[in-house]
């Protein structure tokens, strides 16, 4: 693949429409803004960094109302940089959010988020009232504490009397709109990363909204991702008034949005993204998906599906495991760590430090390193730990590539894998496939741009805008096939210590 690398693009030289992004993360909030042909320019933007609260029984939650603020300060503090006004507001933001509103339209929960696992006792309650299986073929989601089900027969069971207060249960995205247009709008790709909607007929699932004692009143509102919304509730015109005459569009989940503006939005090109956690994805159009058991599907938009798999253990692993190993300067280690045997230090990681996600969604699932000795050294266990990611990831492209029709190369994304050369070679040997790096550094604002100037007509189509990327990594046959025998080896110890799901 030739090269293509992105050059900074001054205001001046920028062609209309242009399109401001807010991308509401985990770690932060960040605005951008992008010119017609996708380009970020330069030296406009604002990020606002935060942390999740976290309990100990394993609560993971923001306050709604003040990651509220900390969007509007965002885009305010955009907007004070030029004179120049957008035309179109773009937005994307985690899936798999929560949070319960009243008959006032004011948040009485947290925002709930995918990494809280209070709900994890409800999980076998779900196997128990629904078939698992069948609601996974209409809905793209398996029973687990990241998706809503669970969390929401937590809440009815645990907290009745909070759960008979709210009126609405919202995504975050709906609850944006709520405050922002006075209605609480979903576009197809946020809700379909609920376990609530059926992403084949575009509509909540009545069979899981009766089991959790929910009808469709009680959700939001299920709009096309390009339909805009315009004019701003008097709470917040006067700090954004300059965006009240323009469209905004509702806001999307931000792992399609990164392999929009990765320019990954065909089945042979799927991006895989380690940031602090991971996840492998695909995107194609096609009239209807039942997608292969241990992965999940969502939407893009009403016509385009994203299919994959997610590990909650990605960059946050390594961190720990610097932090706790005080290898401050992991890059110095980059050179040993290319060269290394695989799995040569007879160590086999079961990376659960998080929990489990794709592909045996063993909510309890704990790490286990097994094989330490007396000389293990502190670079065996990272190269361990990498090694593990890599094995987890290539569980889930088996899957993939049984789907789709075939693959020539996968697209690395996220900052595990761009900062890290040993780590994308890794990925890459276990894989047996090319891995392109991508080098746009802001892939899911730069989607949600895309898909935003898509709806304004700048372009017919999503494959029409080129993607900037860089080398290419190939894997070493010798080092693939080493990797294969050290995945049997983590596979076995996967089933002794955590049990299998993902065959049954």
């Amino acid at each position: 693949m030739t090269a293509i690398s992105p050059s900074p693009l001054r205001l001046e030289d920028a062609e209309r429409p242009l399109v401001l992004t807010l991308d509401v993360g985990t770690s932060s909030v960040r605005s951008l803004l992008f010119d017609a042909r996708g380009r970020q320019i330069e030296g406009i933007g604002a990020q606002i960094r935060h942390t999740p609260d976290t309990t100990p029984d394993g609560g993971y939650t923001f306050v709604a109302d003040a990651l509220l603020e900390r969007c509007v300060a965002a885009a305010a503090a955009l907007l004070e940089q030029t004179d120049v006004t957008p035309d179109a507001v773009a937005v994307d933001t985690f899936w798999h959010s929560l949070v319960g509103v009243d008959a006032a339209d004011r948040a009485v929960t947290p925002v709930y988020l995918w990494a809280d696992t209070r709900s994890r006792d409800y999980v076998p309650a779900l196997r128990d009232m629904l078939d698992e299986r069948a609601v996974h073929s209409r809905t793209g989601c398996l029973f687990h504490t990241s998706y809503l089900p669970a969390r929401l027969l937590w809440l009815r069971r645990e907290h009745g009397d909070l759960f008979r207060r709210v009126k609405l249960w919202l995504s975050f995205g709906e609850y944006m709109w709520l405050r922002l247009f006075g209605t609480p709008a979903g576009s197809h790709s946020m809700v379909s990363g609920s376990g609530l909607f059926d992403i084949n007929k575009l509509q909540w699932d009545e069979e899981v909204l009766n089991a959790l004692g929910l009808a469709p009143e009680n959700l939001g509102t299920v709009v096309p991702v390009s339909q805009p919304f315009e004019g701003l509730t008097p709470a917040v015109r006067d700090r954004l008034g300059r965006l009240a005459g323009v469209p905004w569009f509702p806001a999307l989940g931000d792992g399609a949005c990164s392999n929009v503006g990765a320019g990954c939005v065909t089945p042979e090109r799927p991006a895989i993204m380690i940031g602090t956690s991971g996840a492998m994805r695909t995107v194609w159009q096609v009239e209807a998906l039942t997608p292969p058991w241990g992965l999940w599907a969502y939407r893009v938009d009403g016509k385009r599906f994203v299919m994959g798999g997610a590990l909650s253990n990605g960059g946050n692993l390594i961190e720990w495991w610097t932090r706790t190993l005080q290898l401050e300067r992991l890059h110095e280690y980059e050179d040993a760590l290319l060269q290394a045997r695989p799995a040569a230090h007879g160590l086999t990681v079961l990376p659960f430090w998080a929990g489990e996600r794709s592909p045996g969604w063993a909510s309890d699932a704990t790490g286990a390193i097994v094989g330490l000795r007396l000389h293990t050294s502190p670079l065996d266990l990272i190269q361990a730990a990498m090694e593990a990611v890599a094995y987890r990831f290539s569980l889930i492209f088996e899957r993939l590539v049984a789907t789709v029709d075939r693959v020539d190369h996968l697209v690395a994304t996220g900052g595990g894998l761009l900062r890290n050369r040993a780590w994308r070679q890794t990925v890459c040997d276990v894989l047996g496939r090319p891995l392109v790096v991508s080098l746009e550094a802001e892939a899911s604002s730069r989607g949600a741009a895309l898909v935003a100037l898509h709806a304004l007509g700048a372009w017919n189509t999503l494959h029409d805008v080129p993607a900037a990327v860089g080398e290419t990594c190939y894997p070493r046959p010798d080092f693939h096939a080493a990797h294969m025998e050290a995945r049997a080896r983590h596979t076995k110890l996967y089933e002794r210590l955590v049990g299998t799901r993902m065959d049954s």
